[in-house]
């Protein structure tokens, strides 16, 4: 009886296993997880308030901490992506009203402005074209001008291949009274930051990048200063979810007892751990090393095949994300979709102010190694001969 009153039936791919390819992922990220990272993700769930979870939850405090190189207290794992992160940066640290800084010269940027309106704050806009960075000279002419409370930054904007130098920078936005924030989703392990050092407020990651994690979970802190921001706001955060009032207290950054928000990706918090152990057993300083020698043999490898890199600078070179233009006489879609046919690789086009103009080559985590440059260098050439 119950059965004739069905009039969807069961989806017919629903009743054949699940296939997923097998793909060299060289792209802007996600990037390819390993066994290790797929193993722990693959653990049998428990409870979201257990004193097993919560002693996992701390351990990935404390490898953000190190990732970040800061002691601060409230620093946590965004149960989201690193747009998530930007999201909860944001919505916590302004009000409606509030004046707020971006710095643009890729798609992060805008996409924060974006956020920071509908969170109707007032809006002023830096900009840089594609492929170049800000000076502190840029950045204060930005503060005197229009007095910010937050200045958002992109340390590794990944849709143009751009590294941020952040030096400075704290210091110059604390003389004029103003946080900083940095997106540091694309440059984490890849790339040198001392988030207490650079007296940086915010700075948040994501976990599908350097950390080889799953996409789900993003880390983020805030410096003393920020926590103070976020105690005074007159107004409660426009979203529950991410308040961070509510986080603090379930990551355990607070003094009170951990109350239950909201049921966390707990695997995805296995993911993240294992990402930050792997990190902390290479040590940061290999890390960046690795990044910095493979991309530029990338880079080296690219100039000689008579490419040209998108960034002219080679100290503004994100050493995660390589940028390349797309070569006269060739559509960008034809060399990433032969690439994916016949190599099994996975390279990407440009993204927001980039679209068809680079390709994006992503040497990340597990994924940044000589034998990757020279397997995506030879993968390149079969591509321009064919396309």
């Amino acid at each position: 009886m119950a059965t004739s009153l069905l009039r969807v039936p069961p989806p017919q791919e629903l009743l054949r296993p699940l296939a997923v390819p097998q793909r060299l992922l060289l792209g802007p990220g996600p990037s390819n997880v390993p066994s290790r990272i797929q193993a722990a993700g693959g653990r049998q769930l428990l409870g979201h308030m257990h004193p097993e979870v919560l002693q996992v939850m701390d351990e990935i405090k404390a490898g953000i901490q190190y990732a970040f190189q800061t002691r601060n207290r409230l620093t946590l794992a965004v149960s989201g992506s690193g747009h998530c992160a930007m999201e909860a940066a944001l919505l916590n640290l302004l009000e409606q009203g509030d004046t707020v800084l971006v710095a643009i010269n890729g798609i992060w940027g805008q996409r924060a402005a974006e956020i920071a309106r509908r969170l109707g704050a007032n809006v002023y806009e830096l900009l840089k074209p594609p492929g170049k960075y800000f000076t502190p000279q840029d950045i204060e002419q930005g503060l005197v001008q229009h007095k910010p409370l937050v200045l958002f930054i992109t340390h590794g904007e990944s849709s143009t291949g751009v590294l941020q130098p952040l030096e400075g920078l704290g210091q110059l936005c604390h003389r004029h009274g103003c946080l900083l924030l940095v997106d540091a989703v694309a440059s984490l392990g890849g790339a040198p930051i001392f988030m207490d050092q650079q007296e940086i407020d915010v700075l948040y990651s994501g976990s599908q990048k350097v950390l080889n994690a799953p996409p789900g979970s993003a880390p983020i802190s805030f410096s003393e200063r920020a926590r103070e921001k976020l105690l005074k706001r007159k107004t409660k955060p426009p979203s529950f979810y991410l308040d961070m009032g509510w986080l603090a207290n379930y990551w355990g950054c607070d003094e009170e007892p951990r109350r239950y928000h909201h049921t966390a990706p707990i695997n995805s918090f296995f993911s993240l751990r294992e990402g930050l152990a792997m990190l902390a057993e290479l040590g940061l300083e290999s890390s960046w090393e690795r990044h910095q020698t493979n991309c530029t043999r990338l880079c080296q490898g690219l100039l000689d095949m008579g490419l040209e890199l998108f960034v002219k600078e080679e100290k503004a070179r994100l050493p995660t994300i390589t940028t390349v233009r797309v070569p006269e006489g060739y559509n960008w879609k034809d060399i990433t979709a032969f690439l994916m046919d016949n190599h099994g690789m996975e390279i990407a086009g440009g993204l927001g102010p980039t679209v068809g103009k680079v390709l994006r080559i992503g040497l990340m985590g597990c994924n940044s190694t000589g034998g990757n440059v020279d397997r995506v260098l030879r993968a390149l050439q079969d591509a321009l001969k064919r396309c």
